[in-house]
């Protein structure tokens, strides 16, 4: 896989949350791969995210969105797990809403629009808020996880039917190894127990 693809935004998780849940690879693996690591990458990802700010975001932008991620993580595994989600995490979201007031005004041009956001904190907010509505309303039951170790990335999966997150590696990782458990049990199948199993001859003393 070349840097481009490593890099790549992930943009088809369900949810713009969920999408700045991914911009963190291979999260729980021994390299994890971070795709907003400057203001330029976050401001690239909010404007894929049609989000873009009036100003532009800084270095501290940055810092806050990341921040933001790993506080809805560990929320978004709980619920997505049917675990109880961590009070902290919970306390430090409510407190990032607190100081970001984000009112509404709406334009009906030819088609409905919302004023660009004046800040990437007011953009932040914004996500932060849809998350809050996704993980406490009905549609938390449609969050899944996926089963790659190193993963863990929580997508929507209304249908019941996706295993694996939208990343086309850990579908073909997950197929490769289940191809491989099922080879070897098919191998361990068809192999004679050991006790019935011919023993070798022992040769017979010379005479």
């Amino acid at each position: 896989m070349t840097d481009d693809e490593r890099l790549a935004f992930r943009l088809d998780c369900g949810a713009t949350w969920l999408n700045l849940l991914a911009t963190r690879g291979r999260t729980f693996g021994e390299r994890p791969v971070e795709r907003i690591a400057t203001p330029e990458r976050l401001g690239e990802w909010l404007e894929h995210s049609e989000m873009t700010p009036v100003r532009p975001p800084e270095e501290a932008d940055a810092r806050q969105a990341r921040a933001l991620r790993e506080t809805l993580r560990p929320l978004a595994l709980a619920v997505a797990g049917g675990e109880r989600p961590p009070a902290g995490a919970a306390a430090e979201l409510v407190h990032f809403l607190d100081g970001a007031p984000d009112p509404v005004r709406l334009v009906a041009a030819d088609r409905l629009l919302r004023d660009a956001p004046a800040t990437t904190a007011d953009a932040l907010a914004r996500i932060a808020r849809q998350a809050v509505d996704h993980l406490t309303g009905p549609e938390r039951h449609t969050l899944a996880v996926c089963p790659e170790h190193d993963c863990r990335g929580v997508f929507a999966n209304p249908t019941g039917r996706r295993r694996w997150c939208p990343s086309p590696a850990c579908a073909s990782r997950g197929r490769v190894r289940a191809l491989r458990e099922r080879r070897r049990a098919a191998a361990d199948h068809r192999a004679p127990p050991v006790s019935a199993r011919t023993p070798a001859r022992r040769a017979s003393p010379a005479s």
